[in-house]
């Protein structure tokens, strides 16, 4: 009989400098502590690799969400959590992935890493605010270009009014109530 226990995909999704990657990582920590199979699936890191060929135009952001959707199914649908942190601005790309988890029968949760915008950009960990209002890049999601907040998310976070630790705690208590963790 297999005790193996079962995988699911946590798509963590917001604006840049929301604190996706962060909440991810203290995460994926905690899980492995208690012996749970882990894998965080980042955007920027996927972009520099799986998705190298891929720009920033609507097509080529959805093409890059379907990527990582899939890897993501794959991971859970094995036993693995797989937290995934990426923007993914659009509705239509999450609302495919969610599907393409929901055919397979594999876990999903999707989670609104909430952070005005305001808040991003004083935090700014990549620099993107600034490069965007200098005019030295545009298209940045939340600013000019758009960012469509998940209506319907398992679980919203507001990163401004709680720490990392208290977010990633509360995300934690979601997976055990749904048996997850």
């Amino acid at each position: 009989m297999c005790t193996c226990r079962p995988g699911s995909t946590v798509w963590l999704t917001g604006l840049p400098s929301a604190g996706k990657t962060t909440l991810a990582r203290a995460l994926a920590g905690r899980l492995r502590a208690e012996g749970r199979r882990v894998e965080v699936l980042d955007g920027d890191e996927m972009r520099s690799s799986l998705c190298a060929d891929l720009g920033f135009s609507r097509a080529d952001r959805n093409a890059s969400v379907q990527r990582l959707g899939l890897m993501a199914e794959v991971l859970a649908r094995n036993g693995v959590t797989t937290l995934v942190s990426v923007i993914a601005p659009y509705a239509t790309g999450r609302e495919a992935v969610r599907e393409r988890h929901e055919r397979s029968g594999t876990h999903y949760l999707e989670v609104h890493v909430a952070a005005p915008v305001e808040v991003c950009a004083a935090r700014d960990v990549k620099g993107l605010y600034a490069r965007q209002a200098s005019g030295e890049i545009s298209g940045l999601t939340g600013v000019d270009d758009p960012y469509e907040e998940p209506q319907t998310p398992d679980l919203r976070l507001e990163t401004h009014t709680r720490d990392v630790r208290e977010c990633a705690a509360q995300l934690h208590a979601l997976l055990a109530e749904r048996g997850l963790a």
